[in-house]
């Protein structure tokens, strides 16, 4: 076999190792935080929500929604089907508001997401 036929064998292979490498480093995790238009969650630096109608409002006008954890973390709700499609739909209710969500969670470049199983209304601790 000469080198040329090796690396057409070994690109293959190697995407197919990398696929099911990437399919094994996602985990399945319980996320608590708030549910937040996703512009505010970065240009504004926010802890929670302004108001759940404004996260309400954001999303009606096509802004994704997003889960800010009290540890700073935003996870991405993202659909695990290519194409995607978005996930506005199992956050609207809890807009503004604290949720727990399990889902399995991905990793890469610096950001987080999450394909979420399941979502379930959170009492938010009062300070």
């Amino acid at each position: 076999m000469n080198f040329r036929n090796a690396v057409k064998l070994a690109i293959p292979m190697f995407l197919l190792i990398t696929v099911f490498a990437a399919e094994q480093t996602a985990k399945t995790t319980t996320v608590k935080g708030y549910v937040l238009d996703s512009a505010c969650a970065f240009t504004k630096g926010l802890k929670k929500p302004i108001s759940g109608a404004c996260a309400t409002a954001c999303a009606k006008a096509g802004s994704p929604l997003v889960i800010l954890s009290s540890a700073g973390t935003i996870y991405w709700p993202i659909a695990d089907t290519t194409p995607s499609s978005s996930q506005n739909d199992k956050l609207l209710p809890y807009a503004g508001k604290t949720v727990t969500v399990s889902g399995k969670v991905f990793q890469r470049g610096g950001s987080t997401a999450i394909v979420i199983s399941t979502v379930e209304p959170s009492e938010a601790k009062k300070q």
